[in-house]
């Protein structure tokens, strides 16, 4: 008992085991001396860290390392493939910028030289709501001058960024004319390797032309079909007033360069229905495309003629159509659906005098049109043999579709009593019946021999 309350509450420690001799495991903690705290005193403080007091490496006691000192354990040599990759990516951003910058400044040129045209032939040009004015304006301008600033009636943004190398703009709003649609294509001058391999391409095959800055306008005419576009239109209502009429005779013309002619007709269904024929009033670099002369007599007026020479040999092509550019695969694509194309290449100076004449004539061209594009009979009947043609090839073949569609139905059901009735025979009347289908499969092989015999 005395020894159980002696071990509870205390008494005398058992001194340590000594170690056995033999016992290597704790040979090496047999002379460790006691554990003892480091005096506060030895302990630097915080400031004698980052301070004048911190030892430097090399001292006394202190070994020299280079771990403190980051220019010691690296150089600029050991970035070299860094530096070439940033360099690299440095280059291509400047080349880039530069490029981007370049082609938004020819197109801000271009829209700044046409740009009166538009708003004086258009209500609505650009992609921007239109500006309206504010009681400051008229208490600072004056209602006159207000009402007169033409800026107050246009849109915001006259010019759309579609990609650094292309561009568009919008009009609409004129007599004769449901919109005008305007694309710019400009180099990849942000792209430097992509343009020699464009250019090379050109050079080697003729299936590829070459790189060249253009523009190209689509517009298209109301053709009497003002009651589906303009708002308050009465169905039917151009047909009781002769000066609301808008629609004109179907046919296909063109003027083009003959540098591209060779393309058009391979890239456009509507422009190889036409025939080819040089006119003396022309340049010689400039032909006509046309399906008939007295539709030729009409169109090459002296103002047209004058702006093409005024353009030399920025213009490529100017299209008058009623039909696709792809060639038709359905009747519905057959339906005429009349358009006017303008395709000119951009100067490299930025001087767009020359080319303003074309371009102005190209929107008022549709008035011309309006007014006396209405043909003989003996001239349309020419026109119209041409689509009527299309056409009966397209029904012809779409007849044919539909037959081998039938035929193809009728073996599939043909098939499908043939396996019914298969299907509820036994074995042996299963082995007659496919032995009479043989028999009568080679009496109507023998039968077309003899007759193609």
């Amino acid at each position: 008992m005395a020894a159980l309350l002696k071990d509870l509450f205390g008494g005398s420690k058992p001194s340590a085991s000594p170690i056995p001799v033999g016992d290597s495991d704790f040979a090496d903690f047999a002379g460790a001396a006691d554990p003892s705290p480091t005096p506060f005193s030895a302990i630097p403080t915080a400031p004698s860290f980052p301070g004048a007091g911190a030892v430097p490496t090399g001292a006394a006691g202190v070994p020299y390392t280079k771990w403190y000192n980051i220019h010691e354990r690296h150089s600029l040599s050991e970035f070299k493939q860094e530096g070439l990759i940033l360099g690299f990516l440095t280059v291509i951003a400047i080349i880039h910028l530069f490029g981007t910058r370049v082609n938004r400044s020819k197109a801000k040129s271009w829209i700044s030289a046409h740009a009166p045209t538009l708003k004086k032939e258009f209500a609505l040009v650009g992609f921007g709501g239109p500006q309206t004015a504010t009681v400051d304006d008229v208490a600072r301008e004056g209602l006159a001058k207000t009402m007169a600033n033409e800026s107050l009636d246009q849109p915001v943004e006259l010019l759309k960024e579609k990609s650094p190398q292309e561009f568009a703009t919008y009009a609409t709003g004129r007599q004769n004319v449901a919109f005008l649609d305007i694309n710019l294509t400009l180099l990849k001058r942000y792209s430097p390797l992509s343009m020699i391999a464009e250019f090379a391409m050109g050079l080697f095959f003729e299936s590829m032309p070459s790189p060249a800055e253009r523009m190209q306008a689509v517009l298209y005419p109301f053709d009497g079909r003002e009651a589906l576009t303009v708002p308050g239109q009465i169905p039917g209502a151009h047909e009781l007033r002769k000066d609301t009429k808008s629609s004109y005779d179907n046919f296909v013309w063109a003027v083009v360069n003959k540098d591209t002619m060779k393309q058009l007709r391979d890239d456009r269904y509507d422009v190889s229905i036409t025939g080819t024929k040089d006119s003396p009033k022309l340049p010689i670099w400039a032909t006509v495309m046309s399906e008939s002369a007295e539709i030729t007599d009409f169109l090459l007026t002296p103002e047209l003629i004058k702006a093409i020479q005024d353009a030399r040999e920025y213009f490529d092509h100017l299209i008058i159509t009623d039909q696709p550019v792809d060639q038709p695969l359905t009747l519905d694509e057959t339906i005429p659906k009349k358009r006017l194309y303008l395709s000119l290449r951009l100067p490299s100076s930025g001087n767009y005098s020359s080319l303003l004449p074309i371009f102005e004539y190209f929107i008022r061209l549709t008035d011309t049109l309006v007014q006396s594009a209405h043909f003989r009979p003996e001239v349309l009947r020419k026109v119209r043999s041409t689509r009527e043609d299309m056409i009966k090839k397209l029904q012809k073949a779409d007849e044919e579709e539909k037959a081998e569609e039938r035929a193809v139905e009728r073996e599939k059901t043909k098939k499908l009593k043939r396996d019914l009735e298969l299907k509820n025979l036994d074995a042996k009347a299963q082995k007659k019946y496919l032995e009479k289908e043989k028999e009568r499969d080679m009496k109507r092989m023998q039968k077309k021999q003899s007759m193609r015999g």
